[in-house]
């Protein structure tokens, strides 16, 4: 049903590359409760392109696009979860409450559905992601198929583009266990994340674009 398939797929794929908010949140997450915690956070992110697609597909993105007001409102929300989300990294840190690379099975457990919900809050809370689906997905709609579907499936093929790339992030990171288990490069690992999610997010507050 997709129009333009192979162009989508490239763009997507380009998007899904480069880094940002989500390559962030991985790395941090994976260096604090490795691989498993990290994937967590992927599958979270991914959930959230589903509710860009589905508010895309209805008119609720367009209400963003063409509302000053509510678009700042939404970027303020999300800006200030991602600048909440470093600092609560940079003060376990100061406080030395840095997370061990291993964990036990019930504190991964707890650290599992803590990363879920950071990855899909961060992706649902990030408005730039839901004006991009807005803009973007229109241009590869079969107009004599379903928008709806046609938009579901293509978050699909993100989800699927974005999970592998990053869990292989995720991967990446937990082959090196010797650095994991190095408390200084843990700290580093989280302090040098926690700086990069603050950044992301006063840069989203910023951007007026």
């Amino acid at each position: 049903m997709i129009v333009n398939f192979e162009a989508f797929l490239i763009a997507i794929t380009i998007l899904t590359l480069t880094p940002g908010v989500d390559t962030a949140l991985v790395i941090r997450n994976s260096s604090r409760g490795g691989v498993v915690d990290g994937a967590t956070t992927s599958l979270g992110i991914c959930l959230g392109l589903f509710v860009h697609a589905t508010f895309s597909a209805v008119g609720i993105s367009a209400l963003l696009a063409q509302s000053a007001q509510l678009f700042s409102a939404v970027k303020m929300v999300g800006a200030a979860y991602l600048i909440w989300l470093g600092f609560s990294t940079l003060r376990a840190l100061m406080k030395g409450h840095a997370v061990p690379a291993e964990l036990t099975l019930n504190q991964q457990g707890l650290n599992l559905k803590r990363s879920l919900r950071e990855g899909l809050l961060s992706n649902v809370l990030n408005p730039k992601t839901a004006v991009f689906y807005l803009a973007f997905l229109p241009q590869f709609i079969n107009p004599e198929g379903s928008a709806f579907a046609q938009s579901l499936l293509m978050a699909a093929i993100h989800f699927v583009i974005a999970m592998v790339w990053q869990c292989g992030l995720a991967g990446a990171l937990d082959t090196a266990k010797g650095l994991l288990k190095s408390s200084r490069f843990m700290m580093w690992m989280e302090a040098t994340t926690g700086v990069v999610l603050v950044a992301l997010g006063v840069k989203l507050l910023l951007d007026d674009k």
